[in-house]
């Protein structure tokens, strides 16, 4: 019995291109961690509940394991990985260290790629814009108050 054919596409993931050889029914999540070796986005839920695996497409953040991999070519998708180094990252995980909004850490990228969204478009965030901003991640650990913390402090940082 045959398996699924595989057909090659061209992604441009963290601002490099790449060319992948990919079924139709394969995700973004897993393409990146498995395929390009990107392990940033974790694999949590499956089903777009957690956002564990929130990535970038087009400077808007989606769940990675709901998303196809053929639906990204054409397409910027920027993981956890790229968005090292900016202020906004540098920020955010300033305020998690010292609020202890990582915990175990396996939230953490996702809340971080989503913080890092928000803050591209809104600098002086309240308490509740954070805590809204957030509310499509889990965290198992039960850090909310301290990433809302986290999320205020960062924001109070990119905004002098």
């Amino acid at each position: 019995m045959r398996g699924p054919d595989k057909f090659p596409i061209r992604l441009r993931v963290n601002a490099e291109e790449y060319v992948v050889s990919v079924e139709p029914r394969r995700t973004l999540l897993d393409c990146l961690r498995i395929d390009l070796k990107m392990t940033g986005a974790k694999q949590g839920c499956d089903a777009g509940t957690c956002g564990a695996c929130t990535v970038l497409l087009d400077g808007k953040p989606v769940y990675s394991c709901l998303t196809l991999a053929i639906e990204c070519e054409g397409h910027e998708v920027t993981t956890i990985e790229g968005l090292l180094g900016t202020k906004e990252v540098r920020a955010l995980q300033d305020a998690f260290l010292t609020h202890d909004a990582y915990q175990c850490g396996f939230c953490t990228p996702g809340q971080v790629v989503t913080l890092y969204a928000h803050f591209r478009t809104n600098r002086s965030s309240t308490r509740e814009d954070i805590a809204l901003a957030v509310s499509g991640n889990l965290c198992r650990c039960g850090a909310y108050q301290r990433i809302v913390r986290a999320g205020l402090a960062a924001a109070e940082t990119l905004a002098k």
